[in-house]
């Protein structure tokens, strides 16, 4: 590879599922010690969203030493329990989902008389005290000064605007980068930042952000994000390894289906899959498109574009996380499984109905410490495309 080869990380959605791009960073950082490949960082530029956001910058913080950076991912992950990220004892889980619940019900009611207003279905005030010992802005400024990272970028979705906005950071200048509904910020990021990126729609509550002078709240990046490699592209990236949360491609054959009428869980759980895992797909393929296109272009002419063509990897989980989760639903606390039958989610294993919409609460090590194994495993099985990639002979 050439010396200007700048490699990116993008690490996208997906609640609990983020664990698999756990697995997946395990298991280069075994392939790159098996090929004696120089020891630093190998992504000068991270990007994240929602849930890989929060890996990003975890990650991004410790980039001085890969190898210790990713063990502390995998100490985390492999020993998760859902009240390290959302209240899940019973007062917990009657202050915010049981009377949402109850307002979708006989709400109209309630509100005559009481102004109840809960702002989401689970209070995840404990995610922060755990990111604000995971990260910070000012070890984040030292590993770019230290040159060991280049730029980071996390996302977020306006909900007053509209607008689907990227806050980036790095040492040298990048003009911010607009497009439609979408725009580029520069800004030190912090545990704000990242609580508003991973904030799923409806679960976790909205988070207050300065944006050009004002404050907007901002919900889960993953909402209205057309481009989710884009940032990475625009902080310098050539070449880029994209980590996603759900399968890409579905085998062959019939599909499992049902007859019966869908319940909130499975709606919800299906809103959910668009919201984190199309446009991933949809993303790769555009690039893969113009990527195809620059290849048939003379050399006078690809001299007179800006367009350049970026060589990407893709791992994805090759199983379906939402069977994963349903083997796990009785490792939820028990308050979160009542407040979530209350929804549709019932049953386990192959009887389960609504695993889609538990499989991004799931925080529970049983599920997470098998989503890491998987990306492991998967990662592994590519040996040879990833040192490829990497260029690790």
């Amino acid at each position: 590879m050439s010396d200007a080869t700048v490699t990116g990380l993008v690490l996208t959605g997906g609640g609990a599922r983020a664990a698999y791009q756990v697995g997946v960073l395990k298991a280069v950082a075994q392939i790159r010690r098996e090929s004696k490949a120089p020891a630093q960082n190998p992504f000068p530029v991270i990007t994240g969203t929602s849930a890989g956001a929060i890996n990003a910058a975890a990650l991004a913080c410790r980039c001085n030493d890969f190898d210790a950076g990713v063990r502390a991912l995998v100490e985390v992950w492999e020993n998760f329990h859902a009240e390290q990220v959302y209240r899940a004892d019973s007062l917990g889980v009657i202050r915010t989902g049981a009377r949402w619940l109850t307002l979708f019900s006989i709400g109209w009611l309630i509100a005559r008389w009481r102004r109840a207003r809960p702002k989401s279905l689970l209070d995840n005030s404990p995610a922060a005290n755990l990111l604000r010992r995971m990260v910070s802005s000012e070890r984040l400024r030292q590993m770019m000064h230290e040159g060991h990272l280049r730029a980071i970028a996390v996302t977020a979705s306006s909900y007053g605007s509209g607008l689907h906005v990227t806050f980036y950071d790095a040492l040298q200048e990048i003009v911010p980068w607009t497009r439609s509904q979408r725009i580029a910020v520069r800004s030190e990021i912090g545990v704000p930042h990242l609580m508003a990126s991973s904030a799923i729609p409806f679960v976790f509550p909205a988070v207050a952000l300065p944006i050009e002078g004002r404050t907007e709240y901002f919900g889960d990046g993953s909402m209205r994000q057309a481009a989710p490699i884009s940032p990475a592209v625009h902080l310098g990236a050539t070449r880029i390894l994209i980590i996603g949360a759900g399968r890409m491609h579905e085998p062959p054959g019939a599909r499992a289906h049902s007859e019966e009428y869908p319940n909130l869980a499975q709606i919800a759980g299906h809103a959910m899959s668009n919201i984190f895992l199309d446009a991933l797909a949809v993303d790769v393929e555009r690039l893969q498109r113009i990527n195809a296109t620059l290849k048939l272009l003379p050399a006078d002419a690809l001299a007179r574009t800006t367009l350049r063509p970026i060589e990407t990897l893709v791992i994805a989980p090759s199983q379906r996380l939402d069977d994963l989760a349903a083997k796990h639903l009785r490792s939820l606390p028990a308050p979160v499984r009542a407040m979530l039958r209350g929804v549709g989610v019932t049953g386990s294993g192959e009887d389960a109905r609504g695993a889609a919409l538990a499989s991004y609460l799931l925080f529970e090590s049983p599920y997470t410490r098998e989503l890491v194994a998987l990306g492991a495993a998967d990662t592994l099985a590519r040996r040879d495309e990833v040192k490829d990639f990497f260029g690790w002979a």
